[in-house]
C-alpha cells in the first residue's frame, strides 16, 4: 500500500482498506473519520485523555467497532474507572488481561528480579507487573475513586434538594472553558460536584448564556472563578450576566489544601456522571525526579481546566465566614 503523510493515511492496494493514524494528545485530530476498529497504543500515558477516549467511540459507533488498547499502566485515570472498573464489576463489553514482563518468555527474569529490588514499589507493580496502582505524586491521593457505599468518594447521581444552595466554579480558556457545579447540604455539611462542562471555540456570551440556563429555577448563591489576574474575563463575563468572583486565596497549594481537606473530612463527593473530573482528579500529580521523589511542580498543570475551576470555587465556599461555611 501507500501512506499518504499529509493525511496521515494508508491506503491499501486494494483501494479500500484504509489505516488512519491520529494524536491522542490531541483529541481533534481523531474526529471526523469513520472507522471499523481501533489499536490505542499506550493509551494509559497521562497525555492520552478521557477527551481522546471519547473521540474515539464516536469515530467507531457507526459499525459498532472493537477496541484494542496496549499499555503499560501509568496512573489511574480514566483507563481504570472506563475500562477496569467496568471490566470488574462484570461488563461483558469490556475484557482486561493484565500481565507481567516475565510472561514474555524472552524477558530476562535477573533483570525483573532486579527492578524488584531496586524499583520503588509503585513503579515496579505499574511497569513490570501492569497492577493499577497509584503512583507517587498523585496529588488527590485522599480521593478515593470508589462509591460512598464502598468507603469512596464517588456518588450516583440523585436529585439534589432544591434549597441547598448552588455553587460554579469556572475556569477561563479560549479553547478549553471549564465549569463545575457544587451544592451543599447544609443539614450534613457535605458538598457534591455534579455537573461538568468543558468546551471552547465560544464567544463569552455564547458560554455566560449556557451557564444561566443551567442555574434558572435553582438556589444558585455565586460564581468562582480564573486567576486573581484574569480581571477582564470576569468583567467580560458579568457584562453578560454572570457576576464571576475572583478567587478568596491566590496561592494553588492552599486553595489544593482546602480540596484535599474536604475529601479526608468524607464532606465532598463526586457524581459518577463528572467522567471528566474523576479522570483528572487520578492523573493529577506532581513531576519526580529520577530516584521517583516527588518534586513541588505539577506535571502537566496547564491541562487540568476542571480541577482549577474545582480549586476556584471549594476554596471560596469553604474560606468566607459571610457563607456561613468556614473551614
Amino acid at each position: 500500500g501507500t501512506y499518504y503523510a499529509s493525511d496521515r493515511l494508508f491506503l491499501f492496494n486494494d483501494g479500500q482498506t484504509r489505516v488512519i493514524f491520529g494524536s491522542a494528545s490531541n483529541s481533534d485530530s481523531l474526529e471526523s473519520a469513520t472507522a471499523k476498529a481501533a489499536w490505542l497504543d499506550e493509551c494509559g500515558q497521562s497525555e492520552f485523555r478521557l477527551d481522546s477516549w471519547q473521540a474515539v467511540q464516536r469515530r467507531l459507533a457507526m459499525y459498532e467497532g472493537r477496541v484494542l488498547g496496549t499499555t503499560t499502566p501509568y496512573n489511574m485515570g480514566w483507563l481504570k474507572s472506563e475500562i477496569y472498573d467496568r471490566w470488574r464489576d462484570g461488563d461483558q463489553d469490556y475484557d482486561v488481561i493484565q500481565f507481567s514482563s516475565v510472561e514474555n518468555p524472552a524477558f530476562p527474569v535477573a533483570e525483573f528480579e532486579r527492578a524488584e529490588r531496586t524499583l520503588p514499589g509503585w513503579k515496579f507493580d505499574l511497569f513490570f507487573k501492569g497492577l493499577l496502582v497509584r503512583p507517587a505524586g498523585l496529588i488527590y491521593e485522599d480521593f478515593i475513586n470508589e462509591y460512598r457505599e464502598q468507603g469512596g468518594h464517588k456518588v450516583h447521581p440523585f436529585e439534589l434538594t432544591a434549597s441547598w444552595p448552588r455553587y460554579t466554579g469556572i475556569d477561563f480558556g479560549a479553547v478549553n472553558t471549564a465549569l463545575v457545579w457544587l451544592a451543599h447540604d447544609p443539614e450534613a455539611d457535605v458538598y457534591y460536584l455534579y455537573d461538568e462542562t468543558l468546551s471552547g471555540g465560544k464567544t463569552t456570551r455564547d458560554h455566560a448564556a449556557e451557564a444561566l440556563a443551567k442555574v434558572h429555577g435553582i438556589n444558585h448563591v455565586a460564581w468562582y472563578g480564573g486567576s486573581k489576574s484574569e480581571s477582564q474575563q470576569r468583567w467580560d463575563w458579568s457584562a453578560e450576566g454572570v457576576p464571576i468572583q475572583e478567587p478568596t486565596i491566590g496561592d494553588v497549594e492552599s486553595g489544593i489544601d482546602r480540596v484535599i481537606r474536604l475529601f479526608k473530612g468524607m464532606r465532598l463527593y463526586v457524581f459518577d456522571s463528572c467522567r471528566g473530573l474523576v479522570d483528572e482528579l487520578e492523573s493529577y500529580s506532581r513531576e519526580v525526579d529520577e530516584a521517583g521523589d516527588q518534586t513541588d511542580a505539577i506535571r502537566d498543570k496547564q491541562k487540568y481546566h476542571r480541577l482549577d475551576a474545582v480549586r476556584y470555587v471549594v476554596q471560596a465556599v469553604t474560606g468566607s465566614p459571610g457563607l456561613g461555611v468556614y473551614v
